[in-house]
Protein backbone atom coordinates (compact mmCIF):
# COMPACT_ATOMS: atom_id res chain seq x y z
CA UNK A 1 0.00 0.00 0.00
CA UNK A 2 1.33 3.42 -0.84
CA UNK A 3 0.05 6.77 0.31
CA UNK A 4 2.43 9.19 -1.40
CA UNK A 5 3.66 9.46 -4.92
CA UNK A 6 6.82 11.51 -5.44
CA UNK A 7 7.97 12.64 -8.87
CA UNK A 8 11.47 13.75 -9.70
CA UNK A 9 13.77 14.38 -12.61
CA UNK A 10 14.80 11.30 -14.55
CA UNK A 11 17.83 9.54 -13.05
CA UNK A 12 17.54 11.57 -9.82
CA UNK A 13 15.64 8.86 -7.94
CA UNK A 14 18.45 8.22 -5.41
CA UNK A 15 18.83 11.92 -4.53
CA UNK A 16 15.04 12.22 -4.31
CA UNK A 17 14.80 9.18 -2.04
CA UNK A 18 17.36 10.74 0.32
CA UNK A 19 15.46 14.05 0.28
CA UNK A 20 11.97 12.58 0.91
CA UNK A 21 13.39 10.32 3.65
CA UNK A 22 14.85 13.41 5.38
CA UNK A 23 11.52 15.27 5.03
CA UNK A 24 9.59 12.31 6.46
CA UNK A 25 12.05 11.97 9.36
CA UNK A 26 11.52 15.67 10.17
CA UNK A 27 7.75 15.02 10.10
CA UNK A 28 8.12 12.18 12.59
CA UNK A 29 8.43 9.04 10.44
CA UNK A 30 11.74 7.30 11.13
CA UNK A 31 11.12 4.23 8.98
CA UNK A 32 9.20 5.24 5.84
CA UNK A 33 8.95 2.65 3.09
CA UNK A 34 10.26 4.13 -0.17
CA UNK A 35 10.17 2.18 -3.40
CA UNK A 36 11.84 3.02 -6.68
CA UNK A 37 9.53 2.01 -9.50
CA UNK A 38 10.36 0.72 -12.95
CA UNK A 39 9.10 4.09 -14.22
CA UNK A 40 11.84 6.69 -14.26
CA UNK A 41 11.22 9.77 -12.15
CA UNK A 42 8.67 8.13 -9.83
CA UNK A 43 8.93 6.92 -6.25
CA UNK A 44 6.19 5.28 -4.19
CA UNK A 45 6.19 6.07 -0.48
CA UNK A 46 4.35 4.53 2.42
CA UNK A 47 4.42 6.70 5.53
CA UNK A 48 2.59 6.70 8.85
CA UNK A 49 2.46 10.52 8.90
CA UNK A 50 -0.75 12.24 7.79
CA UNK A 51 -0.04 13.18 4.16
CA UNK A 52 -1.55 16.68 4.49
CA UNK A 53 0.93 17.36 7.31
CA UNK A 54 3.81 16.42 4.98
CA UNK A 55 2.49 18.67 2.19
CA UNK A 56 2.09 21.61 4.62
CA UNK A 57 5.55 20.99 6.06
CA UNK A 58 7.23 20.99 2.64
CA UNK A 59 5.37 24.13 1.53
CA UNK A 60 6.49 25.89 4.72
CA UNK A 61 10.04 24.73 4.15
CA UNK A 62 10.02 26.28 0.65
CA UNK A 63 8.95 29.64 2.12
CA UNK A 64 11.70 29.60 4.78
CA UNK A 65 14.49 27.81 2.91
CA UNK A 66 13.72 27.64 -0.82
CA UNK A 67 16.96 25.76 -1.49
CA UNK A 68 16.14 22.94 0.96
CA UNK A 69 13.89 21.02 -1.45
CA UNK A 70 15.58 20.33 -4.77
CA UNK A 71 14.61 16.90 -6.03
CA UNK A 72 10.99 16.28 -5.03
CA UNK A 73 9.19 17.92 -7.95
CA UNK A 74 5.71 16.84 -6.85
CA UNK A 75 4.42 15.08 -3.75
CA UNK A 76 0.96 13.65 -4.30
CA UNK A 77 -1.19 11.98 -1.60
CA UNK A 78 -2.82 8.69 -2.63
CA UNK A 79 -5.89 7.84 -0.53
CA UNK A 80 -6.96 4.51 -2.07
CA UNK A 81 -5.35 2.00 -4.38
CA UNK A 82 -6.86 -0.62 -6.70
CA UNK A 83 -6.32 -2.55 -9.91
CA UNK A 84 -6.57 -0.51 -13.10
CA UNK A 85 -10.17 -1.30 -13.90
CA UNK A 86 -12.84 1.36 -14.48
CA UNK A 87 -15.35 -0.33 -12.13
CA UNK A 88 -12.82 -0.66 -9.30
CA UNK A 89 -11.65 2.93 -9.77
CA UNK A 90 -15.30 4.08 -9.66
CA UNK A 91 -15.82 2.11 -6.43
CA UNK A 92 -12.83 3.89 -4.85
CA UNK A 93 -14.08 7.31 -5.95
CA UNK A 94 -17.51 6.36 -4.55
CA UNK A 95 -15.85 5.68 -1.16
CA UNK A 96 -14.16 9.11 -1.20
CA UNK A 97 -17.11 10.99 -2.70
CA UNK A 98 -18.59 12.30 0.59
CA UNK A 99 -15.61 14.69 0.88
CA UNK A 100 -17.18 16.87 -1.83
CA UNK A 101 -20.13 18.89 -0.53
CA UNK A 102 -23.28 19.73 -2.49
CA UNK A 103 -22.16 23.22 -3.61
CA UNK A 104 -18.49 22.37 -4.22
CA UNK A 105 -17.02 22.24 -7.71
CA UNK A 106 -14.55 19.64 -8.94
CA UNK A 107 -12.18 18.67 -11.71
CA UNK A 108 -11.12 15.17 -12.72
CA UNK A 109 -7.40 14.80 -13.38
CA UNK A 110 -6.06 11.57 -14.82
CA UNK A 111 -2.35 10.83 -15.12
CA UNK A 112 -1.57 7.65 -17.03
CA UNK A 113 1.67 5.73 -17.23
CA UNK A 114 2.03 2.35 -18.95
CA UNK A 115 -1.70 2.03 -19.62
CA UNK A 116 -4.00 2.32 -22.60
CA UNK A 117 -7.23 2.57 -20.57
CA UNK A 118 -9.47 5.28 -22.04
CA UNK A 119 -9.23 8.58 -20.12
CA UNK A 120 -12.36 9.85 -21.86
CA UNK A 121 -14.40 6.82 -20.86
CA UNK A 122 -13.14 7.06 -17.28
CA UNK A 123 -14.01 10.76 -17.04
CA UNK A 124 -17.54 10.07 -18.29
CA UNK A 125 -17.99 7.20 -15.79
CA UNK A 126 -16.64 9.15 -12.81
CA UNK A 127 -18.42 12.40 -13.68
CA UNK A 128 -21.63 10.34 -13.64
CA UNK A 129 -21.16 9.85 -9.88
CA UNK A 130 -21.43 13.59 -9.20
CA UNK A 131 -24.14 16.18 -9.68
CA UNK A 132 -21.73 18.99 -8.71
CA UNK A 133 -20.53 21.75 -10.97
CA UNK A 134 -17.32 21.10 -12.91
CA UNK A 135 -14.64 23.79 -12.81
CA UNK A 136 -11.51 23.11 -14.83
CA UNK A 137 -9.68 26.28 -13.75
CA UNK A 138 -10.53 26.85 -10.07
CA UNK A 139 -12.22 23.76 -8.66
CA UNK A 140 -12.80 23.31 -4.93
CA UNK A 141 -11.66 19.70 -5.29
CA UNK A 142 -9.50 17.61 -7.60
CA UNK A 143 -10.53 14.03 -8.23
CA UNK A 144 -7.13 12.56 -8.95
CA UNK A 145 -6.57 9.27 -10.71
CA UNK A 146 -2.95 8.14 -11.00
CA UNK A 147 -2.58 5.09 -13.24
CA UNK A 148 0.60 2.99 -13.19
CA UNK A 149 0.12 0.07 -15.51
CA UNK A 150 -2.15 -2.40 -13.71
CA UNK A 151 -2.32 -0.39 -10.43
CA UNK A 152 -4.21 2.86 -9.84
CA UNK A 153 -4.13 5.35 -6.97
CA UNK A 154 -7.13 7.60 -6.33
CA UNK A 155 -7.60 10.71 -4.19
CA UNK A 156 -10.00 13.59 -3.73
CA UNK A 157 -7.91 16.57 -2.70
CA UNK A 158 -8.26 20.30 -2.17
CA UNK A 159 -6.42 22.17 -4.92
CA UNK A 160 -3.62 22.96 -2.46
CA UNK A 161 -3.40 19.32 -1.34
CA UNK A 162 -0.62 18.48 -3.79
CA UNK A 163 2.92 19.79 -3.46
CA UNK A 164 4.49 21.13 -6.64
CA UNK A 165 8.03 22.47 -6.29
CA UNK A 166 7.67 24.79 -9.27
CA UNK A 167 4.33 26.23 -8.07
CA UNK A 168 5.50 26.60 -4.47
CA UNK A 169 8.66 28.44 -5.48
CA UNK A 170 6.60 30.76 -7.71
CA UNK A 171 4.18 31.50 -4.87
CA UNK A 172 6.95 32.23 -2.34
CA UNK A 173 8.71 34.79 -4.55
Amino acid sequence: MLNLLVTCGKNLESETETEIRKILNQCGNDEPEIYKTDMRGILFVNTNVETSKIIDYVKGKIKDEPWSVRYCLRIIPIQLECDTDIEKIKQNIQKLKKTIQKNDSYRITIEKRNSDISSQEMIIEIAGLFSNKVSLNVPDWIILIEIFGNKTGTSILKTDGIFSLEKSKRESE
